[in-house]
């Protein structure tokens, strides 16, 4: 009989090292460092409307928002005499109207209004934006209300200040949309009456793509309270102008 080879057996190896596991020691948090990740955990405003649904804005919203822009140099007195009365707010826009249907609310008699209207350098409504992108989106979500209303495009971009002028004293305008920049430099500038003005609407509950509104940001909403200032007030107390939150 053949003998059965066998496997030759491997010669034992020497026996590997393991790896030792490492622990790395948390150094203690200092007052200092906690401070900073307390700055760093600062809301914003995203974080905010993640976890709530967002409110419609009211009258009492841009009462408070005029109280603390004017508190720090006005006297008690003095702004007592900046609350607006009740009488002057249009009802506020829900979040559940397009502009033309919120439109057509607060001023169910436009056509007759425009109509009567002949005034040139003047608008029966000032309609107030963040920017001239989010004015021109405005302007074209309004077909079903504006009709045959003369609109004026009122902001900055790529219209210089003199060409509005110009044209505001050429014909008669019924709906002006633009930013309260512009808007403040074409009355400066003698180009815009507010007299016939009846209708003064914000567009305060659009977001942008930061999901800020436009009194959030405080360039706009230095230019809306200075813009208040250049009569809108006086029209407001003699109730011939009416506000409007859309």
């Amino acid at each position: 009989m053949m003998q059965q080879e066998t496997a030759p057996v491997p010669a034992l190896s020497k026996k590997t090292k393991q790896p030792k596991e490492c622990f790395l020691i948390k150094p203690k948090e200092t007052s200092e460092d906690a401070t900073k990740t307390r700055k760093r955990r600062k809301k914003k405003i995203t974080d905010v409307l993640a976890k709530s649904e967002p409110k419609p804005g009211t009258p009492e919203d841009l009462q408070k928002l005029m109280k603390d822009y004017f508190s720090s140099n006005r006297s008690v007195i003095e702004l007592e005499e900046l609350n607006l009365p009740d009488s002057c707010f249009l009802k506020a826009n829900d979040l559940t109207h397009s502009l033309s249907s919120y439109l057509k609310e607060i001023c169910p008699k436009w056509v007759k209004l425009r109509k009567n209207h002949s005034e040139k350098k003047s608008v029966l409504m000032l309609i107030i934006c963040g920017s001239a992108v989010r004015a021109l989106e405005l302007i074209r979500s309004m077909t079903a209300f504006r009709g045959d209303s003369k609109v004026m495009k009122l902001f900055a971009k790529h219209i210089k200040v003199q060409e509005q002028v110009k044209l505001l004293e050429k014909r008669v305008v019924h709906l002006g949309v633009g930013t309260p920049g512009r808007i403040k430099e074409l009355i400066k500038q003698g180009g815009l009456n507010l007299n016939p003005l009846k209708f003064l609407v914000f567009d305060w509950n659009w977001r942008d793509q930061k999901l800020r509104r436009m009194m959030d940001i405080p360039e706009i909403r230095k230019e809306v309270f200075e813009l208040l200032e250049m009569g809108v007030f006086s029209l407001c107390k003699s109730e011939s102008l009416k506000l409007g939150l859309f």
